[in-house]
């Protein structure tokens, strides 16, 4: 399904509210600390493909487990059904999966002692697992690589007999999505330390029951910042957020500060408006710690006509696909004068932007959503545009509610 989106020009928002869905980083946590401890109940949970994926994982008892897309589903399953005494699975994925690497997760589980062979190419899905009960605890793994490899196994590591003392060398990244998954297991009242490169989780058997409220994803909030950034005016509030939130992805505030938007926040509720006569300069963000939202920034930049060094952006690799090379490639078709490293992007200020572009989407939701908002300075084309139903289903829903003009072709 390929979209045509525009706008009304000037285009503007005068007090629009919107409910987002759950977080999927801190419902997919969830719903495997629900598998380990069935007592929790979840709220607000993510509606997302990718968590979709995970819960029929974690209930079903095929000896395959396809995850499709789900990079998360992938990395947070594996550590699980490793520990998972008795149980053998084979895990796979879409062709894109069986070329993200597994290799430094499967490594550290098998420091563990834990069985996991590779079906096809060595260091990559599909991977069959041989569950047992894992009594060693302390394991080193690189800090540098993606969080989610070193939160699969704090998610898992209260089950292990002897809890798990995780050795981090290196310059750690992305710290919010560990700090995520220590105050979720936190809440559950599981000890947990993380001291200098060190982080230890103590073994607990059981929990109180309780119900866990999952906050609205900030990455799916960032396209409505992008939104507002571009508009002549708007006022949107999207619910439910806090402004001391454990998503990484909540640094969108501060950053989008310095792109004219202005955020305030009540009763579990954010307003983002636009602030009239902002004296935009170009912009220069380290993202090591919020990767996730480098594509929705720079689209911003080309719509505002300022410049953009983006720098820590060297997981963006090996996501749904090379995020930098499929930016350079879309952008450029749009006029953009970007450059990309391994590990950062630099767009050239510009107040060119050629329309009616048919923008590539390469199996990946956060393209799609990402270039959306440019549709207020130009018409353009999102091809594959049911993409978006990975992390955020209703995202084009709610576009037409704020009076974009989506068409299918």
């Amino acid at each position: 399904m390929n979209l045509k989106l525009s706008t009304n020009s000037p285009f503007t928002i005068d007090d629009s509210q919107l409910n987002i869905t759950g977080s999927k980083s801190e419902t997919n946590r969830l719903l495997l600390l629900k598998a380990l401890f069935p007592n929790i109940t979840l709220a607000n949970t993510s509606n997302s493909d990718d968590s979709e994926v995970m819960q029929k994982a974690l209930v079903g008892n095929d000896e395959i487990v396809d995850i499709h897309h789900a990079g998360t589903a992938m990395r947070f399953l594996t550590a699980y059904f490793a520990v998972n005494e008795g149980r053998e699975v084979v895990m796979t994925g879409s062709s894109r999966m069986q070329e993200r690497p597994i290799k430094i997760l499967v490594d550290t589980l098998r420091q563990l002692g834990v069985e996991i062979s590779y079906e096809k190419e060595e260091g990559y899905p599909p991977i069959r697992i041989k569950g047992k009960k894992v009594t060693a605890s302390k394991v080193t793994l690189a800090a540098n690589v993606s969080s989610q490899y070193i939160s699969a196994l704090l998610l898992v590591a209260s089950k292990l007999e002897n809890g798990l003392e995780l050795t981090l060398e290196g310059e750690i990244t992305s710290i919010p999505y560990i700090k995520m998954t220590l105050a979720l297991l936190t809440d559950l009242e599981v000890k947990t330390s993380f001291e200098g490169n060190v982080i230890k989780v103590f073994p607990k058997e059981s929990v109180e029951t309780k119900e866990m409220v999952v906050e609205s994803d900030w990455s799916s909030a960032s396209y409505f910042f992008s939104l507002v950034a571009l508009s002549e005016s708007a006022k949107i509030t999207l619910s439910s957020y806090k402004e001391n939130s454990l998503q990484g992805d909540s640094e969108l505030v501060s950053l989008y500060e310095k792109m004219g938007v202005k955020t305030t926040f009540q009763n579990n509720k954010m307003t983002l408006e636009k602030v009239a006569g902002f004296n935009y300069q170009d912009v220069n963000f380290e993202l090591n710690n919020t990767p996730d939202i480098a594509q929705t920034i720079v689209v911003t930049c080309l719509g505002l006509g300022i410049g953009c060094h983006l720098r820590g952006l060297h997981t963006l690799k090996i996501k749904e696909t090379d995020r930098l090379e499929a930016l350079k490639t879309e952008l450029t078709k749009l006029g953009a004068n970007i450059s990309v490293t391994n590990d950062s992007l630099t767009l050239v200020k510009s107040d060119i932007i050629n329309h009616d572009v048919k923008i590539g989407t390469y199996n990946d939701h956060r393209m799609a959503m990402a270039f959306a908002p440019l549709a207020i300075k130009v018409p353009i084309i999102i091809e594959d545009a049911g993409v978006v139903s990975k992390s955020y289903p209703d995202f084009w829903d709610d576009l037409k509610a704020l009076n974009f003009q989506i068409s299918e072709l």
